[in-house]
């Protein structure tokens, strides 16, 4: 990877959801700007807050997708993760300059 990039399996979802008042959701239903997780694979060199493994939170718009050994991953800025949920970060607030 290079410079701030990141590289993301998306997580595999179950498919059809239910709201908490127990309405079924599709799995083809479009949601409005709904972001994602998924675990970063693989992080470049200028990359401070995630490492292989973590899990991220992006919107799924400023993804670029390819294909790593008939695996579909995504491409991102590390600047374009929302969220990082690790067992290392403890009481972090997430912002740094």
């Amino acid at each position: 990877m290079l410079h701030d990039r990141l590289l993301v399996s998306l997580r595999k979802e179950d498919g059809d959801r239910r709201s908490s008042g127990g309405i079924l959701i599709p799995a083809t239903a479009q949601v409005a700007k709904r972001l994602v997780w998924g675990e970063a694979r693989g992080v470049g060199p200028s990359v401070r807050q995630v490492k292989v493994g973590d899990q991220v939170l992006f919107s799924p718009e400023d993804q670029h997708e390819v294909e790593v050994h008939g695996e579909d991953l995504i491409i991102l800025r590390e600047r374009d993760v929302h969220a990082v949920a690790a067992e290392r970060i403890e009481e972090s607030t997430g912002l740094y300059l």
